[in-house]
């Protein structure tokens, strides 16, 4: 979900709700201590240079159960944010404080709320650092299909 993308989502909100993969909700006297602007600028296992830019919220959870965020005011912090730190409209990453560590999830939305989807480190350079190719799972019997699909002249037989 880019910028943009929550900024309009929040504007059709009278609450705010994000939700852990697990079908968990973050609970609702959560804050959001941080909108800013994360870059990594990095070298992949394969000598390519990267760089990526993501926008990150981190929500946070305290004994002040009576704090509710509305959408406007999440608006105004992205506003904020987008005039002084000048963001771009951007994919957007939340941090969330988990049981032993700190949770990184990218954000999607359901019409209701917004969902915090789980995240996956992969080889950026499999081509060129040896990792294999996964191999195609085929059903059996459709080997056999495609075996016996053979016309005159076509070269597969």
């Amino acid at each position: 979900m880019k910028l943009s993308e929550i900024k309009n989502a929040l504007k059709d909100l009278s609450v705010i709700a994000f939700q852990l993969p697990n079908g968990q909700l973050v609970p609702s006297h959560f804050h959001v201590t941080e909108v800013g602007k994360v870059s990594k600028y990095f070298i992949d296992c394969g000598g390519t240079v990267r760089k990526e830019e993501v926008v990150n919220f981190q929500l946070w959870e305290a004994n002040d159960y009576d704090h509710r965020l509305h959408p406007e005011k999440l608006i105004h912090i992205i506003e904020l944010s987008e005039k002084i730190i000048g963001m771009e409209d951007l994919e957007i990453e939340v941090e969330y404080q988990m049981p032993d560590t700190i949770g990184k999830f990218s954000l999607d939305f359901d019409g209701n709320n917004f969902l915090l989807t789980s995240k996956l480190t992969t080889c950026l350079a499999s081509d060129s650092c040896g990792i294999p190719q996964e191999k195609k799972k085929v059903k059996i019997g459709e080997w056999k299909a495609k075996e016996n699909s053979c016309a005159p002249g076509s070269g597969c037989c």
